[in-house]
């Protein structure tokens, strides 16, 4: 195969509707917008705008806002896990730990922490390496005869 052999697979690429080419065409004259106005421009941008009245994006307060500083966990609970040792995608007698999860197609963010949840039950005995998890769910991987390994926390 050359470059120059190369195509698109069959309907990839949908052609753009050709406007402006005559009255029997269909879409002649006006091109499908109407008669004159501001929507029969280019550049309309009137969405949210309610003719002179203060939109309501405006009438509305602002609330709240957004910490950009937050700790993003992904979160997992003991339940999904013991689902996922069940189907096979995760093994029981290894250390589970973040690549695990990625690999086994579990997680997708590469790059946040981990924080064990404790929703569900647990059957098998499982290591478990995570950033973050909370007291039930350490219990029940206890109890499971498990084990949570959290990193240690440098005291600042």
């Amino acid at each position: 195969m050359k470059l120059n052999e190369l195509r698109n697979n069959p309907g990839a690429l949908k052609k753009g509707r050709r406007v402006g080419r005559g009255e029997g065409s269909g879409k002649g004259k006006t091109c499908g917008s109407g008669q004159k106005g501001q929507k029969a421009r280019t550049g309309v941008s009137i969405n949210g705008f309610e003719g002179g009245q203060n939109p309501l994006y405006r009438r509305l307060p602002k609330r709240g806002f957004t910490n950009i500083f937050a700790t993003i966990y992904s979160e997992i609970n003991v339940g999904q896990l013991q689902k996922f040792v069940d189907a096979g995608k995760l093994d029981a007698s290894k250390v589970i730990n973040k690549q695990t999860l990625i690999d086994a197609g579990i997680l997708s963010n590469k790059s946040g922490l981990i924080k064990l949840l404790g929703h569900g039950e647990l059957k098998n005995a499982l290591m478990l390496e995570v950033d973050h998890a909370s007291k039930s769910a350490i219990a029940l991987v206890e109890k499971a005869k498990g084990k949570v390994l959290l990193p240690a926390v440098s005291a600042a």
